[in-house]
């Protein structure tokens, strides 16, 4: 284990920029887990990270012990901070003083959508976008593609309410979405408040690709035309829509309903 006392460590630089800078983690490629969740959520699912950041208090803490300890089985660099030092990184208040360094996973974009998939039109909110993932992983879906105009997904925000999702999905950003419905092998679904067919009374037993749009203006008109269906949830309440992550989760877990009936 190797200890940083200094500010002017450039380790301890790559991650207070990579802590507060979005533009730092899309053009490095790298970024920050924060807190024992996600850190043994990484482990299980991906294996060990570039760096396992911890404070010097966390260290009499056992479930940080543990996670270091596996760390270290699995050669991956360990490095222990003041926790001056470390808060002054952490974006979360009262965190357990543990994070994980990580290469920003990226795979090859698929040449069309054959499985359940969601794509993410200009989703603007970095918790609406986390929650998005965190239900599409619960329900099974493998793809989530996200717009340029959508929040980044590797964020801390987006890390924190995902709760791990993003290691069980592919997840695929800077996406030309409209380019990627044309050729697709299976149903395209877009959610509107003008549609006229209910999401119950949608066969949803086959794969399916669900658009989900900007939290204010919806779906973008272009995407709206090239979907095979549209469909609305109703409500019955004096409320003029759904917020974005609530009808993603109403939606695919009427999927799970039907393929399950």
């Amino acid at each position: 284990m190797k200890t940083i006392t200094s500010r002017d460590n450039p380790l301890y630089k790559e991650l207070k920029h990579l802590a507060t800078s979005s533009q730092a983690r899309r053009k490095a490629g790298r970024t920050l887990l924060d807190g024992v969740h996600l850190s043994q959520a990484w482990l299980d699912m991906r294996g060990a990270p570039l760096q396992c950041i911890v404070s010097e208090s966390a260290l009499a803490n056992p479930e940080v012990a543990g996670i270091v300890m596996r760390c270290e089985n699995q050669h991956a660099h360990v490095t222990a901070l003041p926790d001056a030092l470390y808060n002054a990184v952490s974006q979360v208040e009262h965190g357990v003083g543990l994070m994980f360094l990580i290469e920003t996973p990226a795979s090859e974009l698929p040449a069309s959508l054959t499985v359940n998939a969601v794509l993410l039109d200009n989703v603007q909110d970095p918790g609406n976008v986390g929650s998005i993932l965190r239900s599409a992983a619960a329900a099974g879906i493998t793809q989530v593609f996200c717009s340029s105009g959508t929040a980044f997904c590797w964020s801390p925000k987006v890390l924190r309410a995902a709760m791990g999702a993003h290691f069980v999905v592919e997840i695929y950003e800077n996406v030309d979405l409209a380019s990627l419905i044309a050729p697709s092998k299976i149903a395209v679904i877009a959610t509107s408040g003008y549609a006229t067919q209910r999401v119950y009374d949608a066969d949803l037993r086959q794969p399916v690709a669900w658009v989900f749009g900007h939290e204010g203006q919806g779906v973008a008109d272009d995407l709206l035309s090239m979907a095979t269906q549209q469909v609305v949830i109703p409500h019955l309440g004096q409320v003029e829509s759904l917020n974005v992550a609530a009808c993603a989760a109403v939606c695919f877990f009427e999927q799970v309903r039907q393929i399950q009936a």
